[in-house]
């Protein structure tokens, strides 16, 4: 029989959660779009991986569900600033 490393997979990833995957797509994602050098894109990302944090609901981002909606509270305020201080 062929082996797969399922379990090994499975155990692996079982210590992670939604929440766990947002932060490191927006660290991903913002690394990503510093090279553009546009600080819009960065602040539009962190604006809708803000409301991504409110949006998710607490039983899937897991049991430190105040922090990562505190996180969403910030992103969704400081990145409209970041947007209206950007230059063209």
């Amino acid at each position: 029989m062929l082996f797969t490393p399922l379990p090994i997979i499975d155990d692996f990833l079982a210590n992670y959660h939604v929440g766990h995957v947002l932060v490191l797509l927006l660290v991903l994602s913002v690394v990503g779009t510093l090279p553009l050098g546009s600080r819009k894109i960065v602040s539009i990302n962190a604006t809708m991986f803000g409301l991504l944090f409110l949006v998710i609901p607490a039983s899937m981002i897991g049991d430190t569900a105040f922090t990562y909606r505190f996180l969403g509270i910030v992103l969704v305020v400081v990145a409209p600033i970041l947007y209206v201080t950007a230059e063209e």
